[in-house]
């Protein structure tokens, strides 16, 4: 996996030429919080990013529960029992694969590949505003019910999961961009996207890591732009509708 540090945050990606699946490693003083786990087939390489930072994977967060953001967990939590894993109070049900929604959600269908079969369980469920060491949990549903994004409050880099996407340029999920389709067409809810992103932008990152393509540096014109065309897509779409 390709490694690319930004201050405490170092990007691992698998296939980054091609079909880039990132995860991250976000550094504490003496051990690594993981976010997201890639792919099954990810686990050996993410060990050995961890053993080249020279400390230990204590605890893995997950944004949300596709499969290739939870891809190696099983694996991983093999090798490292003692690490705790996070995800949301709403995202853990879609770990354990169930699909259905909460009376008070949009009633549309959850899309992406939802996990079978996955043997860990979750230590800690997380909320809006919740801290795993230095990082500040951020509830930003859209992409599926229980998404969550994870502010560095130290330096105010922000890893969205799929809230956003950067590969073949910034979009809100659910946006649709031609030369990398793949988080937009797994996208539950466009207009909660929408809310999220711009709560996203409101705590003005100076960095965004996102679950697909390149972290983006100082990003506040990209991120504008992205809600931009995210706005205008939703309203024509709704002026169609009511045609």
């Amino acid at each position: 996996m390709r490694m690319i540090r930004e201050k405490t945050i170092v990007q691992l990606t698998y296939l980054p030429k091609i079909f880039p699946v990132n995860c991250y490693l976000v550094e504490e003083e003496d051990s690594l919080t993981l976010v997201d786990a890639a792919l099954p087939g990810n686990v050996e390489a993410i060990l050995q990013a961890a053993q080249q930072l020279g400390k230990p994977i204590n605890r893995i967060v997950l944004t949300h529960a596709h499969e290739d953001h939870i891809g190696a967990l099983d694996g991983l939590k093999e090798r490292l029992p003692a690490a705790q894993v996070f995800i949301s109070y709403r995202d853990a049900k879609l770990l354990q694969g169930d699909r259905s929604l909460e009376p008070s959600e949009p009633n549309t269908p959850i899309r992406g590949g939802v996990p079978k079969n996955v043997r860990t369980r979750p230590d800690v469920l997380l909320r809006d505003g919740d801290a795993i060491g230095s990082l500040l949990a951020v509830a930003s549903p859209g992409h599926t019910p229980g998404s969550m994004s994870f502010l560095d409050t130290r330096n105010n880099m922000l890893i969205v999961g799929d809230a956003f996407q950067t590969r073949a340029g910034v979009a809100v999920s659910g946006q649709l961009r031609l030369l990398f389709p793949f988080p937009a067409m797994a996208t539950w809810d466009k207009h909660t996207s929408l809310e999220s992103a711009r709560r996203l932008r409101a705590l003005k990152p100076t960095a965004i890591a996102a679950g697909h393509g390149n972290m983006v540096l100082k990003p506040a014109l990209s991120l504008g732009k992205a809600i931009a065309d995210a706005e205008r897509s939703l309203a024509k779409a709704s002026r169609k509708g009511s045609a």
